[in-house]
């Protein structure tokens, strides 16, 4: 419930008063889970990390060649930000992450490094295009997706993220590769 009200409508206009209305509790029984609203929203954006680990063996598990690997992750990953409220509401907290006072976990970071071994492992099936390193490779594709994804939020609450992500695998991911 708290997850659908960050994502719907921001850190700073959420109370917790909201989050029990939204889950049909008392403020006293919310009070209980968490002592405070930056608590509350700790517990979000640490779900919203928690979902990348399952996302991330589901696509291992495949055991695809590298490149298709890549493209099914950031495939799998557009979906979780379409569909999974949770991640939503972790991105947008992420990005309001001035707003709450508490340690939020350091975003972006660890995708890169999860990328540069896929676009290293590109590079060793010789697929990777002439003059490209796995790392400038990974914070590029971080920096276009995670920007894709946001910008697609606010313009259209990602009503066009398909599309968005579409011009991103033609443009980015395919030119890649030799």
């Amino acid at each position: 419930m708290a997850a659908e009200l960050f994502a719907e409508r921001g850190y700073a206009t959420v109370t917790l008063q909201d989050v029990a209305e939204r889950a049909s509790m008392t403020k006293g029984a919310v009070y209980f889970h968490y002592k405070n609203k930056e608590d509350l929203a700790v517990a979000v954006v640490q779900e919203h990390y928690a979902r990348w680990p399952v996302l991330l063996e589901e696509v291992s598990s495949r055991e695809l060649p590298p490149y298709e690997a890549l493209v099914a992750v950031l495939d799998r990953v557009t979906e979780a930000f379409r569909d999974d409220v949770v991640v939503q509401a972790g991105a947008r907290l992420q990005i309001e992450r001035s707003l709450i006072d508490a340690d939020l976990p350091k975003p972006y970071i660890g995708w890169e490094d999860y990328l540069t071994g896929l676009v290293e492992a590109i590079r060793k099936t010789g697929e990777l295009r002439a003059g490209v390193t796995p790392s400038s490779a990974a914070r590029v594709i971080v920096s276009a997706f995670f920007g894709m994804q946001h910008i697609s939020d606010v313009l259209s609450r990602r009503a066009d993220l398909a599309e968005r992500y579409s011009e991103l695998r033609t443009v980015v991911l395919e030119g890649l590769r030799d």
